[in-house]
């Protein structure tokens, strides 16, 4: 077997394993969001950061939900970084936007956030912050999710079957997972272009 041909047998084995009831949860609970007038944050870092971006642009045209991914602004970001510390970036960037009980947070990280090994202790300041104005987490990470998967309202993970992919598939299905729901009849209200296209 090739490199190539194994690594999308792996690809396709992930597809197979996704949690559907987790996907719906996501859904459902991006949809409230948007119900009850709320926001949602997307935060990320590394590749997850530039997948946060596109992910802001379609959550916003096709599904008509206010989003933002703190990590757009590279000025506040580094700024932030330098000032108070990695560690605190997106609670700060959180506290500003005054982040309230109708918004929700979608975490895109492979391994979720851990304290213990300080992996992405943003991502774990931030989902505390979250909880403590009793916003939604929700989440798709790898591996065993960390952080996130602990305390998100409605997360997915991405089923690890090929530990040294891990990252590679993480992100690539982060991707898969969030055009899926922005695809989702509970959260899509435009149509895409090409498909409008006959």
């Amino acid at each position: 077997m090739t490199f190539t041909e194994q690594f999308l047998a792996e690809a396709a084995e992930i597809l197979k394993q996704i949690d559907v009831a987790a996907v719906e949860r996501v859904a459902a609970a991006l949809a409230a969001c948007r119900a009850g007038g709320g926001r949602l944050f997307i935060l990320g870092v590394g590749g997850s950061a530039a997948n946060a971006s596109h992910a802001v642009n379609d959550f916003r045209k096709i599904c008509g939900l206010e989003a933002y991914a703190p990590t757009d602004n590279v000025s506040e970001l580094t700024a932030r970084t330098n000032d108070e510390g990695w560690a605190g970036v997106f609670e700060g960037w959180l506290r500003v936007s005054r982040l309230r009980q109708a918004d929700a947070l979608l975490i895109l990280s492979v391994g979720g956030g851990n304290l213990e090994n300080q992996v992405s202790p943003l991502l774990v300041a931030a989902i505390q912050y979250a909880k403590t104005v009793g916003a939604k987490v929700t989440g798709i990470v790898g591996r065993d999710g960390g952080y996130t998967a602990q305390h998100a309202d409605a997360c997915v993970i991405v089923p690890t079957v090929n530990a040294k992919h891990v990252t590679p598939h993480a992100e690539a299905f982060q991707a898969v997972i969030w055009h899926l729901l922005v695809t989702h009849p509970a959260l899509k209200q435009a149509e895409t272009k090409w498909e409008s296209v006959r």
